[in-house]
């Protein structure tokens, strides 16, 4: 039980030291794949890697991946509205992100990342309960630091809440078809959305 508590945090810390403390979105995100990796071999889960390619509900996938695309370009219309900061080219730029090493960084980010999050969070530490589920919280709660003093207060929640929400969907589908292929699929439309959103904002 300590081991998955501590599963919870570690990645946590992986993403505060790479943006607060290297100042570097490559190093945060890989040190966050790092950490996850070796939360899993501690934890030693028994699921299988097929999860990814099981088949799940027709309807499943469409809705994951509708409402992962919108999520892209509701932020991009919606900017103004979520008061984005006006300097996020430059504090992106102090992170690493400009010019050509943005093509790498989305290609990794939507490619990757969605499968070890969505092994991780769902696989590993989800729960098969359909109401709210603290670890769902847990998912969106990192993303606080991704966007802290990026964008208004308020948008912070916001994202805080949808994210929330979306955990849990995301968790329902696997506890319904006993497969990630919709939550990756999806995973990926909404990270490579939103990082498109981003690169036009800056």
């Amino acid at each position: 039980m300590k081991a998955k508590y501590l599963a919870f945090i570690l990645p946590y810390f992986a993403v505060w030291a790479g943006l607060f403390l290297f100042k570097s979105a490559w190093l945060a995100l890989v040190c966050f794949h790092i950490v996850i990796a070796a939360a899993l071999i501690l934890l030693k889960p028994s699921l299988p890697l097929n999860v990814f390619i099981r088949p799940a509900k027709f309807t499943h996938l469409a809705l994951s991946l509708f409402l992962c695309v919108v999520s892209g370009l509701a932020l991009y219309l919606l900017r103004d509205i979520f008061q984005i900061a006006d300097n996020l080219n430059l504090q992106l730029a102090e992170l690493g992100l400009s010019g050509n090493v943005w093509f790498g960084f989305i290609t990794y980010f939507t490619v990757v990342n969605p499968f070890f999050e969505e092994y991780f969070w769902r696989g590993v530490l989800g729960s098969s309960t359909k109401g709210f589920y603290f670890g769902d919280l847990l998912y969106a709660g990192y993303h606080v630091m991704v966007v802290w003093n990026k964008t208004h207060p308020f948008s912070i929640l916001f994202m805080l809440a949808v994210l929330t929400s979306i955990g849990w969907y995301w968790r329902q589908l696997y506890r319904r078809d006993g497969s990630l292929l919709a939550p990756v699929l999806g995973h990926m439309a909404a990270d490579l959305s939103i990082l498109i959103a981003v690169y036009k904002m800056t």
